[in-house]
Protein backbone atom coordinates (compact mmCIF):
# COMPACT_ATOMS: atom_id res chain seq x y z
CA UNK A 1 0.00 0.00 0.00
CA UNK A 2 1.06 3.72 -0.43
CA UNK A 3 2.36 4.99 2.67
CA UNK A 4 1.25 8.59 3.84
CA UNK A 5 3.78 10.17 1.83
CA UNK A 6 3.14 8.92 -1.44
CA UNK A 7 3.58 10.94 -4.24
CA UNK A 8 6.16 13.13 -3.03
CA UNK A 9 9.52 13.27 -4.91
CA UNK A 10 12.70 14.07 -3.21
CA UNK A 11 16.30 14.02 -4.59
CA UNK A 12 18.98 13.24 -2.24
CA UNK A 13 22.37 14.17 -2.37
CA UNK A 14 24.24 11.71 -0.68
CA UNK A 15 26.39 12.59 1.96
CA UNK A 16 27.02 11.07 4.95
CA UNK A 17 25.39 10.87 8.53
CA UNK A 18 21.94 12.57 9.12
CA UNK A 19 21.26 13.78 5.93
CA UNK A 20 20.76 10.00 4.36
CA UNK A 21 18.92 8.99 7.92
CA UNK A 22 16.59 11.62 6.94
CA UNK A 23 16.05 10.62 3.47
CA UNK A 24 15.33 7.06 4.65
CA UNK A 25 12.57 8.43 7.27
CA UNK A 26 11.10 9.70 4.18
CA UNK A 27 11.23 7.21 2.20
CA UNK A 28 10.10 4.35 4.98
CA UNK A 29 6.44 6.36 4.65
CA UNK A 30 6.50 5.64 0.92
CA UNK A 31 7.90 9.17 -1.26
CA UNK A 32 9.94 8.62 -4.23
CA UNK A 33 13.59 9.75 -2.78
CA UNK A 34 16.09 9.61 -5.71
CA UNK A 35 20.14 9.56 -4.25
CA UNK A 36 22.11 11.23 -6.30
CA UNK A 37 25.47 9.30 -5.99
CA UNK A 38 28.94 9.85 -7.42
CA UNK A 39 30.24 7.39 -9.58
CA UNK A 40 31.93 4.62 -8.04
CA UNK A 41 31.29 5.43 -4.21
CA UNK A 42 31.78 3.35 -1.58
CA UNK A 43 29.03 2.62 1.17
CA UNK A 44 29.06 4.23 4.55
CA UNK A 45 31.83 3.40 6.34
CA UNK A 46 32.91 1.27 3.05
CA UNK A 47 31.02 -1.45 3.92
CA UNK A 48 28.57 -3.39 1.33
CA UNK A 49 25.74 -1.50 0.53
CA UNK A 50 23.54 -4.75 2.32
CA UNK A 51 24.72 -3.42 5.77
CA UNK A 52 24.44 0.60 4.64
CA UNK A 53 20.42 0.64 6.35
CA UNK A 54 19.98 4.52 6.72
CA UNK A 55 20.31 3.86 2.75
CA UNK A 56 17.45 1.30 2.25
CA UNK A 57 14.18 2.23 -0.02
CA UNK A 58 15.47 4.14 -2.14
CA UNK A 59 16.92 4.13 -6.29
CA UNK A 60 20.34 5.34 -6.76
CA UNK A 61 21.60 7.42 -10.20
CA UNK A 62 25.26 7.90 -10.29
CA UNK A 63 26.32 10.74 -11.93
CA UNK A 64 29.75 12.37 -12.07
CA UNK A 65 28.95 16.29 -11.89
CA UNK A 66 32.10 17.18 -13.29
CA UNK A 67 31.42 15.94 -17.34
CA UNK A 68 29.45 18.05 -19.36
CA UNK A 69 25.77 18.04 -19.36
CA UNK A 70 25.53 16.23 -15.44
CA UNK A 71 24.55 19.58 -13.36
CA UNK A 72 21.58 20.37 -16.47
CA UNK A 73 20.48 16.88 -16.13
CA UNK A 74 19.95 16.91 -11.92
CA UNK A 75 18.67 20.38 -12.57
CA UNK A 76 16.04 18.79 -14.59
CA UNK A 77 15.13 16.32 -11.75
CA UNK A 78 14.87 18.73 -9.35
CA UNK A 79 12.33 21.21 -11.85
CA UNK A 80 10.01 17.61 -10.66
CA UNK A 81 11.18 17.33 -7.15
CA UNK A 82 9.43 18.76 -3.98
CA UNK A 83 12.40 18.55 -1.83
CA UNK A 84 15.87 18.23 -1.99
CA UNK A 85 18.08 17.20 0.87
CA UNK A 86 22.00 17.77 0.94
CA UNK A 87 24.51 17.32 3.84
CA UNK A 88 27.62 19.12 2.56
CA UNK A 89 29.50 22.05 4.20
CA UNK A 90 27.97 25.81 3.15
CA UNK A 91 29.08 26.54 -0.14
CA UNK A 92 29.77 23.06 -1.78
CA UNK A 93 26.45 22.23 -3.55
CA UNK A 94 26.76 26.63 -4.85
CA UNK A 95 30.19 25.56 -6.17
CA UNK A 96 28.64 22.20 -7.84
CA UNK A 97 25.75 24.44 -9.98
CA UNK A 98 23.45 23.26 -7.67
CA UNK A 99 22.93 26.05 -5.10
CA UNK A 100 19.90 27.04 -3.45
CA UNK A 101 19.61 29.97 -6.57
CA UNK A 102 19.83 27.50 -8.97
CA UNK A 103 17.28 25.22 -7.74
CA UNK A 104 14.62 27.49 -7.02
CA UNK A 105 14.87 28.86 -9.98
CA UNK A 106 14.02 25.83 -12.01
CA UNK A 107 11.72 24.63 -9.63
CA UNK A 108 10.21 27.68 -7.43
CA UNK A 109 7.93 25.76 -5.22
CA UNK A 110 10.56 23.52 -4.14
CA UNK A 111 12.26 23.02 -0.69
CA UNK A 112 15.44 22.91 -0.08
CA UNK A 113 16.98 21.29 2.97
CA UNK A 114 20.42 21.56 4.22
CA UNK A 115 21.54 19.66 6.96
CA UNK A 116 25.03 20.99 8.70
CA UNK A 117 26.66 20.65 12.05
CA UNK A 118 27.28 24.10 13.30
CA UNK A 119 24.41 25.64 10.61
CA UNK A 120 24.96 27.89 7.35
CA UNK A 121 26.00 31.42 9.30
CA UNK A 122 28.05 31.82 12.13
CA UNK A 123 31.72 31.78 12.83
CA UNK A 124 31.97 27.69 12.72
CA UNK A 125 29.87 27.34 9.89
CA UNK A 126 32.88 26.33 7.65
CA UNK A 127 34.76 23.94 10.32
CA UNK A 128 34.87 20.04 10.20
CA UNK A 129 32.90 18.43 13.02
CA UNK A 130 31.15 15.87 14.21
CA UNK A 131 28.00 14.47 16.53
CA UNK A 132 30.48 14.78 19.44
CA UNK A 133 31.49 18.15 18.62
CA UNK A 134 27.99 19.67 17.96
CA UNK A 135 26.67 18.21 21.29
CA UNK A 136 29.34 19.40 23.02
CA UNK A 137 28.50 23.05 21.71
CA UNK A 138 25.17 22.88 22.68
CA UNK A 139 25.57 22.27 26.21
CA UNK A 140 24.08 18.34 25.94
CA UNK A 141 27.17 16.56 26.19
CA UNK A 142 27.99 17.74 29.57
CA UNK A 143 25.21 16.66 31.02
CA UNK A 144 25.34 12.81 30.12
CA UNK A 145 27.50 10.69 32.33
CA UNK A 146 27.68 9.55 35.75
CA UNK A 147 29.10 11.66 38.95
CA UNK A 148 32.72 12.22 39.26
CA UNK A 149 33.37 10.83 35.19
CA UNK A 150 34.00 12.50 31.94
CA UNK A 151 31.08 12.93 30.04
CA UNK A 152 29.94 10.39 27.75
CA UNK A 153 29.57 10.16 23.94
CA UNK A 154 26.05 8.75 23.58
CA UNK A 155 26.86 7.22 20.19
CA UNK A 156 25.34 9.72 17.68
CA UNK A 157 21.70 9.63 18.39
CA UNK A 158 21.67 13.07 19.90
CA UNK A 159 23.28 15.44 17.00
CA UNK A 160 23.37 13.53 13.97
CA UNK A 161 19.96 11.45 14.38
CA UNK A 162 17.30 13.07 16.72
CA UNK A 163 19.28 16.69 16.36
CA UNK A 164 19.78 16.29 12.59
CA UNK A 165 18.10 13.98 10.76
CA UNK A 166 14.50 14.38 12.65
CA UNK A 167 14.79 18.56 12.66
CA UNK A 168 15.78 18.70 8.92
CA UNK A 169 12.54 15.79 8.59
CA UNK A 170 10.58 18.01 10.27
CA UNK A 171 11.79 21.18 8.81
CA UNK A 172 11.37 19.98 5.14
CA UNK A 173 8.02 18.83 5.67
CA UNK A 174 6.73 22.18 7.20
CA UNK A 175 7.86 24.01 4.68
CA UNK A 176 6.14 21.70 2.04
CA UNK A 177 2.84 22.40 4.01
CA UNK A 178 3.69 26.17 3.57
CA UNK A 179 4.66 25.94 0.19
CA UNK A 180 1.54 24.26 -0.51
CA UNK A 181 -0.53 27.43 0.65
CA UNK A 182 2.00 30.12 -0.73
CA UNK A 183 3.11 28.27 -3.91
CA UNK A 184 6.82 29.36 -3.13
CA UNK A 185 9.38 26.83 -1.67
CA UNK A 186 12.21 27.86 0.63
CA UNK A 187 15.52 26.88 2.38
CA UNK A 188 15.81 25.21 5.09
CA UNK A 189 18.84 25.14 7.54
CA UNK A 190 18.43 22.62 10.02
CA UNK A 191 22.27 22.40 12.05
CA UNK A 192 23.02 19.58 14.55
CA UNK A 193 24.08 22.65 17.73
CA UNK A 194 20.90 23.91 16.93
CA UNK A 195 18.89 20.64 17.09
CA UNK A 196 20.62 18.93 20.23
CA UNK A 197 20.11 22.58 21.93
CA UNK A 198 16.51 21.92 21.24
CA UNK A 199 16.19 18.60 22.36
CA UNK A 200 17.59 20.11 25.73
CA UNK A 201 14.64 22.66 26.07
CA UNK A 202 13.10 21.11 29.57
CA UNK A 203 16.44 21.08 30.86
CA UNK A 204 16.99 24.71 30.19
CA UNK A 205 13.76 25.30 31.94
CA UNK A 206 14.67 23.12 34.34
CA UNK A 207 18.07 25.00 35.32
CA UNK A 208 16.46 28.09 35.26
CA UNK A 209 14.19 27.09 37.95
CA UNK A 210 16.93 26.53 40.23
CA UNK A 211 15.25 22.46 39.84
CA UNK A 212 18.75 21.15 37.70
CA UNK A 213 22.49 21.10 38.60
CA UNK A 214 25.22 21.68 36.15
CA UNK A 215 26.76 18.71 37.17
CA UNK A 216 26.72 15.15 35.82
CA UNK A 217 25.07 12.50 37.46
CA UNK A 218 23.21 14.36 40.09
CA UNK A 219 20.19 15.17 38.85
CA UNK A 220 16.72 13.05 38.50
CA UNK A 221 16.81 11.76 35.53
CA UNK A 222 20.99 11.59 34.61
CA UNK A 223 21.58 8.34 37.28
CA UNK A 224 21.59 11.00 40.37
CA UNK A 225 18.45 9.45 41.78
CA UNK A 226 18.02 5.50 42.63
CA UNK A 227 14.37 5.15 41.06
CA UNK A 228 15.87 6.22 37.55
CA UNK A 229 19.16 4.29 36.58
CA UNK A 230 20.60 0.78 35.88
CA UNK A 231 20.92 -2.01 37.92
CA UNK A 232 23.48 -4.63 37.84
CA UNK A 233 22.16 -8.55 38.06
CA UNK A 234 23.69 -11.80 39.37
CA UNK A 235 24.26 -12.81 36.17
CA UNK A 236 25.99 -10.08 35.30
CA UNK A 237 23.23 -8.07 32.80
CA UNK A 238 21.41 -4.88 33.52
CA UNK A 239 17.67 -4.20 33.99
CA UNK A 240 16.82 -0.26 33.79
CA UNK A 241 14.37 1.49 36.55
CA UNK A 242 12.11 4.43 35.66
CA UNK A 243 9.82 4.40 38.66
CA UNK A 244 10.03 8.73 39.32
CA UNK A 245 5.65 9.11 40.37
CA UNK A 246 4.74 7.89 43.72
CA UNK A 247 2.46 5.33 42.71
CA UNK A 248 4.95 3.39 40.62
CA UNK A 249 7.93 4.20 43.02
CA UNK A 250 5.52 2.18 45.15
CA UNK A 251 5.13 -0.77 43.28
CA UNK A 252 8.77 -0.86 42.71
CA UNK A 253 9.47 -1.17 46.42
CA UNK A 254 6.19 -3.27 47.40
CA UNK A 255 7.35 -5.96 44.16
CA UNK A 256 11.25 -6.16 45.74
CA UNK A 257 10.48 -6.75 49.51
CA UNK A 258 11.50 -3.20 50.18
CA UNK A 259 10.12 -1.48 53.17
CA UNK A 260 8.43 1.80 52.16
CA UNK A 261 9.30 3.18 55.24
CA UNK A 262 13.16 3.12 54.23
CA UNK A 263 12.42 4.74 51.26
CA UNK A 264 10.76 8.38 52.53
CA UNK A 265 10.91 11.39 50.75
CA UNK A 266 12.15 9.74 47.34
CA UNK A 267 12.87 13.15 46.02
CA UNK A 268 15.59 14.56 48.52
CA UNK A 269 18.68 14.10 46.42
CA UNK A 270 20.97 13.41 49.86
CA UNK A 271 19.32 10.30 50.74
CA UNK A 272 19.71 8.92 46.66
CA UNK A 273 23.36 7.69 47.31
CA UNK A 274 22.07 5.65 50.30
CA UNK A 275 18.87 4.29 48.50
CA UNK A 276 20.87 3.50 44.78
CA UNK A 277 23.33 1.52 47.06
CA UNK A 278 20.15 -0.58 48.87
CA UNK A 279 18.68 -1.33 45.30
CA UNK A 280 22.10 -1.97 43.97
CA UNK A 281 22.46 -4.77 46.45
CA UNK A 282 18.95 -5.85 45.48
CA UNK A 283 19.30 -6.43 42.12
CA UNK A 284 22.58 -8.31 42.76
CA UNK A 285 20.84 -11.17 44.19
CA UNK A 286 19.04 -12.66 41.12
CA UNK A 287 19.98 -13.22 37.25
CA UNK A 288 17.94 -9.86 34.60
CA UNK A 289 15.33 -12.81 33.62
CA UNK A 290 14.52 -13.36 37.43
CA UNK A 291 13.81 -9.97 37.69
CA UNK A 292 11.54 -9.91 34.60
CA UNK A 293 9.52 -12.54 36.28
CA UNK A 294 8.75 -10.23 39.03
CA UNK A 295 8.77 -6.92 37.31
CA UNK A 296 8.12 -6.46 33.65
CA UNK A 297 4.69 -5.52 32.68
CA UNK A 298 4.07 -4.11 35.84
CA UNK A 299 3.65 -0.40 36.79
CA UNK A 300 7.20 -0.33 38.46
CA UNK A 301 8.53 0.83 35.31
CA UNK A 302 10.91 -1.05 34.42
CA UNK A 303 12.99 -3.25 31.72
CA UNK A 304 15.49 -5.06 31.16
CA UNK A 305 18.74 -3.71 28.82
CA UNK A 306 19.11 -5.83 25.72
CA UNK A 307 21.58 -5.87 23.27
CA UNK A 308 21.10 -5.83 19.70
CA UNK A 309 20.81 -9.57 19.71
CA UNK A 310 18.47 -9.93 21.97
CA UNK A 311 15.79 -6.51 21.56
CA UNK A 312 14.38 -7.90 17.64
CA UNK A 313 13.54 -11.03 19.94
CA UNK A 314 11.50 -9.66 22.92
CA UNK A 315 7.91 -10.71 22.43
CA UNK A 316 6.85 -6.89 22.81
CA UNK A 317 9.48 -5.79 20.06
CA UNK A 318 8.39 -9.25 17.67
CA UNK A 319 4.03 -8.33 18.27
CA UNK A 320 4.97 -5.03 17.48
CA UNK A 321 6.52 -5.77 14.39
CA UNK A 322 9.44 -3.53 15.78
CA UNK A 323 11.88 -5.32 13.89
CA UNK A 324 12.34 -6.32 9.90
CA UNK A 325 14.67 -8.49 8.23
CA UNK A 326 15.68 -6.50 4.82
CA UNK A 327 18.12 -8.34 2.32
CA UNK A 328 19.24 -10.57 5.11
CA UNK A 329 19.87 -7.86 7.80
CA UNK A 330 17.93 -7.49 10.84
CA UNK A 331 16.97 -3.89 11.54
CA UNK A 332 14.39 -1.51 13.30
CA UNK A 333 10.86 -1.38 11.08
CA UNK A 334 9.53 2.03 9.59
CA UNK A 335 8.40 4.11 12.75
CA UNK A 336 5.55 5.68 13.48
CA UNK A 337 2.76 3.32 12.46
CA UNK A 338 -0.37 4.90 10.75
CA UNK A 339 -3.76 3.56 11.08
CA UNK A 340 -4.26 4.17 7.12
CA UNK A 341 -1.61 4.16 4.94
CA UNK A 342 0.35 1.59 5.38
CA UNK A 343 3.75 2.05 3.55
CA UNK A 344 4.70 -0.76 2.01
CA UNK A 345 8.31 -3.07 3.61
CA UNK A 346 11.77 -0.93 3.06
CA UNK A 347 13.35 -2.33 0.07
CA UNK A 348 17.59 -3.43 0.34
CA UNK A 349 19.74 -0.62 -0.40
CA UNK A 350 20.60 0.28 -3.93
CA UNK A 351 24.27 -0.62 -5.18
CA UNK A 352 25.66 3.10 -5.84
CA UNK A 353 24.12 4.29 -9.62
CA UNK A 354 22.09 1.17 -9.72
CA UNK A 355 19.11 2.45 -11.27
CA UNK A 356 20.99 5.74 -13.29
CA UNK A 357 19.44 5.14 -16.35
CA UNK A 358 15.95 3.90 -15.04
CA UNK A 359 15.26 6.61 -13.16
CA UNK A 360 16.47 9.20 -16.16
CA UNK A 361 13.84 7.48 -17.88
CA UNK A 362 11.78 7.66 -15.19
CA UNK A 363 11.64 11.09 -14.54
CA UNK A 364 11.42 11.95 -18.44
CA UNK A 365 14.55 12.74 -19.46
CA UNK A 366 15.12 12.19 -23.04
CA UNK A 367 16.95 9.31 -24.37
CA UNK A 368 19.37 11.28 -26.79
CA UNK A 369 20.44 13.31 -23.58
CA UNK A 370 20.81 9.96 -21.73
CA UNK A 371 22.94 8.74 -24.69
CA UNK A 372 24.98 12.00 -24.77
CA UNK A 373 25.52 11.75 -20.55
CA UNK A 374 27.05 8.07 -21.22
CA UNK A 375 29.15 9.71 -24.16
CA UNK A 376 30.28 12.34 -21.54
CA UNK A 377 31.15 9.87 -18.88
CA UNK A 378 29.01 11.62 -16.60
CA UNK A 379 27.18 8.26 -16.31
Amino acid sequence: MPGPLAGLKVIEMVGLGPAPFCAMLLADQGAEVIRIDRPGAAGALGLPPTYDVPARGRRSLAIDLRKPGAVAAVLDLVAQADILIEGFRPGVMERLGLGPDACLARRPALVYGRMTGWGQTGPLAHAAGHDINYIALSGALQAIGREGQAPVPPLNYVGDYGGGAMLLAFGVLAALFEAHRSGRGQVVDAAMTDGAALLSAMFYGLKAAGVWRNGRGVNMLDSGAHFYDTYRCADGKYVAIGAIEPQFHAELLQRLGLDAAEFQRPLDPQRWPARKARLAEVFATRTRDDWCTVLEGSDACFAPVLDWDEAPRHPHNVARGAFVDVGGVTQPAPAPRFSRSHADAPTAPATPGEHTETVLRDWGVDPSRIAALRDAGAI
